[in-house]
C-alpha cells in the first residue's frame, strides 16, 4: 500500500527538532518523516514531536510532497549527490535551510524547484521570524504553501535572496543571549547576585522591546523617553557608545555576513 505524502526533513540536527516541536504546538498533525544518520537523535525527534524515522535517504525523498534541507552548508552538496547517486524521484519542490548557499548553487546540484528559508530556533515557541527567498521557477500556490507551513512557528519575511545574508546574520536570537549573558556579568561583577543581575538584564532586553512592539512607538520616542538627558540610563548608553558598541555590533554582523557569503563557495 502506497505510503501517504509527508513533509520530510533531510538532517535531525537542532532545527529540525525545533521545527517539529513548533508545528506541534501549533496544531499541525501532518506527517513528518525525518532522514538522519545518527539513530540516537531520531529516536530523541520521535519523543518529543512524534516523527516518523526513514529507513533510508531514498524512501525519504519519494514519499515527500516537500523535502526540507537541514544539514550543515558544508554537507548540502554531498547530501544532493547522495540523491542523486540513489536514483531517488525527487518531488518538486526543496526547501533549503543552508545559510549562505545560493539558489544558483543548489539549482546546479539538483534541478528542482528550490526555496531559500532561515528559521529562528524560537520557532519551537511559535515565535520565531523565517525570512524566505523563491527561485523564480516556484509558482504562487507553492510560495502560498511554503508561507503558511511557516507561519505556523511564528511571522514569515519575503526578501530578495540579495538580503538573506544580512538578514540570516542579524535576525540570530543569539544576539539577545549574547547580550543578556554579558549585561548580566557586568551588573555582577559590580555587585549584584547573579539571579538578580540575570532578572535586571533580562528585563532591560525583553520586557523593553516587549513594550516597544505594544506600544507602537518610535524608538527614538523610547529612548528619549528612558533616557534622560543628564540621567542615569543616558550616562551608561553613553559610555557604552563611547567604548565603541556601535562599532562592535556593526563588526559582528560584517563577520557574519562574510561567514554566509564564504558557505557560497563551499
Amino acid at each position: 500500500m502506497t505510503k501517504l505524502k509527508a513533509t520530510v526533513f533531510v538532517g535531525g540536527g537542532r532545527i529540525t527538532g525545533a521545527l517539529a516541536a513548533g508545528l506541534r504546538l501549533a496544531g499541525d498533525e501532518r506527517t513528518i518523516v525525518v532522514y538522519d544518520r545518527h539513530a540516537e537523535k531520531l529516536r530523541a525527534l520521535r519523543r518529543e514531536s512524534q516523527i516518523e524515522i526513514a529507513r533510508d535517504l531514498k524512501s525519504a525523498v519519494e514519499r515527500a510532497e516537500m523535502v526540507i534541507v537541514a544539514v550543515r552548508p558544508g554537507s548540502v552538496r554531498e547530501m544532493v549527490g547522495e540523491v542523486v547517486a540513489c536514483g531517488a524521484s525527487a518531488p518538486g519542490l526543496w526547501v533549503s535551510l543552508a545559510a549562505g548557499i545560493p539558489l544558483r548553487n543548489l539549482r546546479a546540484w539538483l534541478g528542482v524547484r528550490w526555496v531559500r528559508a532561515m528559521p529562528s530556533p524560537v520557532c519551537r515557541i511559535g515565535r520565531g521570524l523565517t525570512p524566505v527567498c523563491f527561485d523564480g521557477s516556484v509558482g504562487k500556490s507553492e510560495r502560498v504553501r511554503v508561507r503558511r507551513f511557516f507561519e505556523q512557528v511564528g511571522p514569515v519575511l519575503e526578501l530578495p535572496e540579495g538580503q538573506m545574508d544580512t538578514i540570516t546574520a542579524t535576525h540570530s536570537p543569539t544576539h539577545g543571549y549574547h547580550a543578556l549573558a554579558t549585561l548580566a556579568k557586568v551588573a555582577q561583577d559590580a555587585g549584584l547576585d547573579r539571579e538578580t543581575a540575570l532578572k535586571a538584564a533580562a528585563h532591560a532586553l525583553a520586557g523593553g522591546i516587549e513594550y516597544w512592539r505594544e506600544m507602537g512607538l518610535r524608538l527614538e520616542e523610547l529612548l528619549e523617553e528612558a533616557a534622560t538627558p543628564g540621567g542615569i540610563a543616558a550616562a551608561t548608553i553613553a559610555g557604552a557608545e563611547k567604548a565603541g558598541y556601535s562599532r562592535a555590533v556593526q563588526a559582528g554582523l560584517k563577520a557574519g555576513i562574510a561567514r554566509a557569503r564564504k558557505n557560497a563557495k563551499l
